[in-house]
């Protein structure tokens, strides 16, 4: 004997169905550039003097394209030179813009034993060095590397004396999500010892020598 189901039995067997594949669909993975406490490179650089640094980070400048919370990739293969994928499942804890000056902001500080001014108010008779930050050109490619190229300015605030350079870093980076993540946090740690030596030179009325 053949049973038939009615047609709103159907219809809701249907319409439940739908909603747990919709349940079921891959979940979202969010991501930081916050390098977790005693695994950075936190040895502050050598000091011209005993005086306490006082930087301030601004908002950190890249294209329009990456201020966005997913990841922005570049395919392989034979579109990698047209195509670009943004990852929804694939998402930064906050606004890649956002990130990126957490992550700059934390790494100067232990690097130079600074304090970040930005938020926290300024002192009224120190110097403060003011930096400015601008990711220039960005390519990820899962599985093969991240390029990064971020260029930066440093105005001492006494005197208005201003440095500027750009570092050009490569990473190679392993297959997954997670190992890109990680070069593209080697990428800001370098960024970051470039900044720190920019910083130091200032401090000891250096001139500019731009790490390459």
């Amino acid at each position: 004997m053949r049973l038939t189901m009615p047609r709103s039995t159907l219809l809701y067997s249907l319409g439940a169905a739908l909603l747990l594949a919709g349940c079921a669909s891959a979940p979202t993975h969010f991501y930081t550039l916050a390098t977790p406490a005693g695994t950075a490179n936190t040895t502050p650089t050598g000091t011209a003097s005993n005086a306490r640094t006082f930087i301030e980070i601004s908002p950190i400048a890249l294209p329009e394209r990456l201020a966005r919370p997913q990841l922005v990739v570049r395919s392989a293969g034979a579109t990698s030179a047209i195509r670009v994928d943004i990852l929804e499942q694939e998402r930064w804890s906050s606004p890649f813009n956002n990130e990126l000056r957490d992550a700059f902001a934390s790494g100067l500080a232990n690097r130079l034993n600074a304090t970040d001014v930005s938020r926290n108010g300024r002192p009224i008779d120190q110097p403060v060095y003011r930096i400015a930050i601008e990711l220039r050109e960005f390519d990820a490619v899962p599985g093969q590397q991240v390029q990064a190229t971020y260029g930066w300015t440093i105005t001492r605030s006494d005197n208005s004396r201003t440095t500027a350079c750009q570092l050009t870093l490569t990473e190679p980076v392993g297959s997954g999500i997670d190992a890109l993540v990680l070069g593209v946090q080697r990428t800001v740690a370098g960024a970051v010892d470039g900044i720190a030596a920019n910083v130091e030179g200032f401090k000891a009325n250096a001139g500019t020598v731009c790490k390459s």
